[in-house]
C-alpha cells in the first residue's frame, strides 16, 4: 500500500467533509446541487484513496486520464470486509 497516496487522498476527503459540515451547520444556503457537487468531490477523493492505495508515486503524480477513470470508481460491495461480516449476522 502506498500510505502517502492514500493519506493524500484521506486529507483531502476530510477537509471536503469538513466544509460539508460546517456548511450544514452555519445554516448557510447549500443548495442540492451543490451539496451534490460536494458529495462528488468527496467520494472522489475516497474512491481514489481505495481503488488507488496500490498506485505508484509515478501514477500518482501523472494520473493519465484512464488512472484517473480508473482510480476514482466506486469500490465493488465485495471489497468491503465490513458488508461480508454483516452478511454473516443476518
Amino acid at each position: 500500500m502506498n500510505r502517502k497516496v492514500v493519506c493524500f487522498h484521506l486529507q483531502e476527503a476530510a477537509e471536503q467533509l469538513n466544509e460539508m459540515v460546517e456548511r450544514f451547520e452555519s445554516k448557510a444556503k447549500y443548495s442540492a446541487e451543490e451539496f451534490e457537487m460536494d458529495t462528488g468531490h468527496l467520494y472522489h477523493h475516497l474512491n481514489t484513496a481505495w481503488n488507488g492505495q496500490n498506485q505508484t508515486d509515478a501514477q500518482h503524480r501523472k494520473c493519465d486520464p484512464s488512472d484517473f477513470a480508473k482510480f476514482r470508481k466506486f469500490p465493488k460491495e465485495r471489497e468491503f470486509i465490513y458488508l461480508r461480516s454483516l452478511r454473516s449476522i443476518s
